[in-house]
């Protein structure tokens, strides 16, 4: 079992002892220093907004979230079932002072989570993350009387309201859409998808859908991260339909990934990419990814005259890099699409509403699509470290053998040789430096990440 105290919020295993797993006191113990942030931060406003995902622990969770929230004198609107970009969204049309989200993203079955938001409908900054963490170890809680309880009230139009905002948007073509006639198989990972991606490709004129994994129980069919090796049943029903495409979701539909007509991947580091590429062509700006991100999205921001910048690893962290930079579209090579016109949040729904879009305009297949990006392969390793090993040493051993290339400090150390890069960084959750190499060829990106691996391993035993 296992629990998992960061800025971004508090995820773990069901069961075990409070402290090593996600129980029912260490759920009542981070909920209550979360309300407590709240209170200090706006004095007035008592409303939080709540979702969860369709796991199966979700309405559990649910229970004892909202329970504690109430004691802590903050009125709750429940969405139910929902996604982690519709949260994001309601929290600011409910005018609320923050939101939780009951999920573990992309985690097995057996973990949850919350994920915590501010009054704009953001995580938390790091500096505010602490402070919940701080005050939850203190044990200083103090809880409302009877006279001051929160009130509970449902609010089930949140779903329609975010695929009206995504119709609404100027870049998505409606027309355009309905005219290709598209054929889509989803994997909606037993989860909230299943709801909310068929009703958005309604709302996109979609007649022909297919959804596998449709049933809502939580009891995931396979791993629900998008990985090439979760997809399989999703590529052979996209050749067995013969459809034009796939769509494969995470259990909070934050993360968006695409299979092609033959069954092949789109790649959900392309993902950003192409929504990039399509923006881009439409509203000149700048781009912004996390540093562990394909370089394909800087040819691609540079190609439309833009400017890309990389953050460090963490969507809050992207965020505050596309907000310095005004970027116009920005996310993770992970699948995550934030498009700032709609909210500062990975958001797979507007991911497939605006790649539809280019994909239609575009007149091409899906895979033909891919073929026109620039061909990037990352290779991820990790290498385990020693206890007590003094990793900011080797980090700098490191940078000074390499100091003769552009290198990057913002997040662990980020060396280019070229188009070519290595990017390593030490793990929040593990003792482990995870080494990621980027190069238009796999063995080339092998051999990169292998060397660094070789140089670490070399500065361990000195």
């Amino acid at each position: 079992m296992a629990l998992i105290k960061s800025i971004s919020g508090i995820r773990g295993t069901i069961g075990g002892k409070p402290g090593n797993g996600l129980s029912p006191i260490d759920l009542v113990k981070f909920t209550t220093a979360y309300a407590h942030f709240l209170q200090q931060r706006h004095k007035e406003n008592k409303t939080i907004v709540l979702g969860r995902d369709g796991r199966m622990s979700g309405e559990m969770v649910r229970n004892i979230v909202v329970a504690t929230l109430q004691n802590c004198g903050f009125d709750i609107v429940d969405l139910g079932l929902s996604t982690t970009p519709t949260v994001e969204m309601a929290v600011k049309w409910e005018g609320a002072a923050g939101g939780i989200i009951l999920t573990a993203s992309h985690n097995p079955k057996e973990w949850n989570a919350l994920k915590l938001l501010n009054e704009e409908g953001e995580f938390l900054s790091a500096a505010d993350g602490q402070w919940i963490l701080d005050f939850a170890e203190k044990e200083e809680a103090v809880y409302a009387d009877i006279n001051h309880l929160g009130k509970v009230s449902y609010n089930q139009t949140y779903m329609q309201r975010h695929i009206e905002a995504l119709i609404a948007h100027p870049l998505v073509d409606i027309t355009a859409i309905k005219s290709k006639d598209f054929k889509i198989v989803i994997d909606a990972i037993n989860s909230t998808g299943a709801t909310f991606v068929p009703a958005l490709l309604k709302a996109l004129g979609v007649e022909h859908v297919v959804v596998i994994n449709a049933e809502v129980t939580g009891d995931f069919a396979h791993n629900p991260e998008p990985l090439p090796e979760n997809l399989i049943e999703l590529c052979s029903t996209v050749l067995k339909e013969k459809a034009h495409l796939g769509i494969a979701v995470d259990p909070d539909v934050d993360r968006l990934c695409f299979v092609n007509e033959d069954g092949s991947l789109f790649g959900e580091e392309y993902t950003l990419v192409a929504i990039a590429d399509y923006v881009l062509g439409h509203t000149k700006g700048n781009t912004v990814s996390n540093m562990s991100s394909t370089r394909a999205l800087r040819d691609v921001t540079e190609k439309h005259g833009g400017q890309y910048f990389p953050s460090a690893v963490g969507e809050v962290n992207v965020v505050s890099k596309m907000k310095a930079n005004n970027a116009v579209i920005g996310g993770e090579g992970n699948g995550g699409v934030i498009c700032p016109e709609l909210h500062y949040g990975r958001d797979a729904l507007a991911g497939i509403a605006l790649f539809l879009s280019h994909l239609a305009k575009s007149g091409q297949t899906i895979s033909s699509l891919r073929n026109s990006y620039p061909h990037y392969i990352i290779s991820k390793n990790k290498i385990e470290l020693p206890e007590g090993l003094d990793v900011p040493k080797i980090f700098a051993a490191i940078q000074k053998k390499y100091a003769a290339q552009p290198i990057n400090t913002e997040d662990g150390l980020k060396i280019e040789f070229d188009t070519d890069w290595v990017h390593l960084r030490t793990s929040n959750t593990e003792p482990i430096i995870r080494i990621y190499a980027e190069s238009t060829s796999e063995t080339t990106a092998n051999n990169i990440a292998q060397r660094i691996i070789e140089d670490i391993k070399e500065e361990i035993k000195k």
